[in-house]
């Protein structure tokens, strides 16, 4: 084989021994741009000892342009391009990307011209099909594209091959990067010009209704959009990112490096998993090109060390899952044991028990006053054991009472009281709902929080539960928040896309929020408060709406909302999984995701602005929401058709 350190092109992913011994950073794939290529077996042997892992090359001569309209060249005998048989077929499947010639201009508005490059254009797809390529890239030079995606999907739609299509688009137009008249003057471009090829890429994709197939191939000059651009840019399905040889500086021992803006970029495409494509002759001629590829290796080696949340949710990443319904299901052992592994929530409760007791009961109370603490939800006892330590720590007197509905976790309460806890804790096999407590509590502490606060109807059962509260009692959490923001991402329309069944109607699976750990999207404008519950409440009802507004800061399209929530379990302890004030290390809640059934493009300056409601019927708690500004959109889910979660 002509590769031997490379793995399947396009497989790449973290390795099973990478993440067995806990290393962060995976290899990294990268791949060689050449605009010729004499001899391809050749080529491709020298480009691996390199150490590349894939080569970019034309399909066809990039000179060769072919008449397919006027004789005698249309009828020019001999072959169009060399033989498949040059390489083997697991050498085209795995190790080739193909180029589109670069005189094909399928939207020129030369007729002859048009005409010429769309049939020039489906030949070169079709035979990079019938080489089964896993991979083949077009580049896009204007807004002007529409008859190239056309075209595009015209050979997606009438083949059966699987080939990725690698759209190449830089992150600045040729017009808009400046030559330095004077040396390191700063930059003054507009807006418009820094995110004018962002609207070439969002115009063909749109046109491409979103297809899965075709994604994106950033090509990274030397000058940078903003980083609000940047951001913008890094929301998007890139598959590959194109470094030229000139962006490189030298350092002083005479090697190949990155200005530090350019690194904050690559280490931003590490997490994406993207490829990296090198193109341009060597520019530093007294090294190897080697050279090149070390220093990436060095910057993937020496990238920032993933925190607690990211080791956890690694392989989650825009992985869609419903919420839990612990109220209408019981939850399996395995997915109590996950929640009992994070390391913050349970200390935080600990802390929360702890200043409560000190504070409900004084030091010279502290033999006589048995607090009575009653824990709702208990599962397999981690706030039990939270609790009990806490008593321990503040040194004042608990009687517990662990409420459980599901049966299957009550043996495991039973067996803790047995060999654990004693007469301490009495163990209570019922749905808190239903249950009639012998005595009233001084302390309520409960879990039931989900990724949006309120979805896993935290309201209703705590409402229901301060009737067995004390005057002047404590819940732990007392009160929490859930947050809206409006993001934008591709790779979760499509996934939302790809979640339709068979026997629900048509649009279901955008009227349904997803569990997710948000990793390729772009947050379009700060979280804002949605829903605030507060225990206990003499407030009871649980049905609420909200109106909110944001002002987007860049061209972008809208594709749903990010939620998420923040609580005060008493007093200053809080847990939060806004990314403003996350809770470090916390991994128990994903973010939820409300999407919308159609893309809506916003322009810089607008003002998006969202209705959002809350619906209780008595039997069952449903979410409803709609765009109105910029737009409308319909009412997503209404009457709960599509999703909602049991009482």
């Amino acid at each position: 084989p002509v590769f031997s350190r490379a793995a399947p092109f396009l497989s790449l992913s973290v390795s099973e021994s990478n993440m067995a011994s806990g290393s962060s950073a995976s290899r990294v794939s990268s791949g060689r741009d050449l605009n010729s290529v004499p001899e391809v077996a050749e080529t491709l042997g020298a480009v691996a000892r390199l150490g590349f892992d894939f080569l970019c090359m034309p399909v066809f001569h990039p000179r060769f342009q072919r008449e397919f309209g006027l004789d005698p060249a249309q009828s020019r005998p001999g072959a169009q391009t060399r033989s498949d048989l040059l390489l083997s077929g697991r050498d085209w499947n795995t190790l080739i990307v193909g180029k589109l010639s670069p005189w094909i201009q399928a939207d020129s508005e030369v007729d002859t011209v048009r005409k010429n490059s769309e049939e020039a254009l489906a030949q070169e797809l079709n035979f990079s099909a019938y080489l089964g390529l896993p991979a083949f890239m077009l580049p896009l030079q204007s807004q002007r594209c529409a008859n190239l995606a056309r075209l595009l999907l015209l050979h997606l739609h009438t083949g059966h091959h699987s080939c990725m299509f690698w759209v190449r688009v830089p992150l600045l137009a040729p017009e808009d990067v400046r030559d330095d008249v004077i040396e390191n003057e700063p930059v003054h471009r507009r807006d418009e010009q820094d995110e004018r090829t962002w609207s070439w890429w969002h115009s063909f994709r749109t046109l491409c209704d979103y297809n899965k197939r075709i994604c994106l191939a950033i090509e990274i000059g030397p000058d940078l959009p903003s980083d609000a651009v940047v951001d913008k840019w890094l929301g998007e399905p890139i598959k590959a990112a194109i470094l030229p040889t000139s962006i490189f500086l030298t350092n002083k021992k005479g090697f190949p490096v990155l200005s530090k803006a350019h690194q904050r970029i690559i280490f931003r495409l590490f997490k994406l998993e993207a490829q990296f494509i090198f193109t341009g002759a060597s520019r530093h001629s007294d090294k190897d090109f080697r050279s090149y590829l070390q220093y990436l290796d060095y910057l993937n080696q020496n990238r920032p060390t993933p925190n607690a949340y990211e080791v956890f949710a690694k392989g989650y990443e825009d992985y869609l899952q419903s919420p839990l319904q612990p109220l209408m299901d019981n939850l399996e052992s395995q997915t109590y044991e996950v929640f009992e592994k994070d390391p913050i929530k349970y200390s935080q409760y600990q802390q929360a028990v702890y200043k409560c007791l000190l504070d409900r009961v004084p030091e010279e109370e502290k033999s006589t006053n048995v607090q009575v603490l009653m824990v709702l939800g208990a599962g397999r006892g981690p706030l039990v054991n939270a609790s009990l330590r806490a008593a321990a720590q503040a040194d004042r007197q608990i009687r517990v009472y662990a409420v459980e509905k599901n049966p299957n976790a009550v043996v495991t309460l039973e067996n803790w009281r047995f060999e654990e806890w004693g007469d301490q804790v009495t163990v209570v096999s019922c749905d808190m709902r239903d249950w009639a407590a012998p005595e009233k509590a001084d302390i309520i502490v409960s879990e039931l929080l989900g990724s949006f606060g309120d979805n896993e109807l935290s309201p209703e059962c705590l409402n229901g539960a301060q009737n067995f509260l004390k005057e002047g009692g404590v819940s732990i959490p007392c009160s929490y928040t859930s947050f809206l923001a409006p993001l934008s991402s591709s790779k979760l329309y499509n996934e939302v896309r790809g979640c339709r069944e068979r026997d629900r109607p048509p649009d279901s699976q955008f009227e349904t929020p997803y569990v997710v750990r948000l990793h390729n999207f772009h947050q379009l404008a700060p979280p804002k408060p949605c829903f605030t519950f507060n225990h206990p409440s003499k407030d009871v009802s649980s049905s609420r709406s909200q109106c909110l507004r944001f002002s987007v800061q860049c061209n972008s399209v809208l594709h749903g909302f990010a939620g998420y929530f923040e609580t005060t379990l008493y007093a200053d302890i809080t847990l939060s999984i806004r990314p403003e004030t996350h809770s470090p290390g916390m991994f128990s809640w994903f973010p939820i995701l409300f999407p919308l059934k159609q893309p809506i493009p916003l322009s810089r300056g607008e003002e998006v602005c969202l209705w959002f409601w809350r619906c209780n019927s008595g039997r069952k708690v449903w979410y409803e929401w709609a765009v109105t500004e910029p737009v409308c959109s319909a009412i997503h889910n209404p009457a709960g058709r599509s999703y909602t979660i049991g009482l």
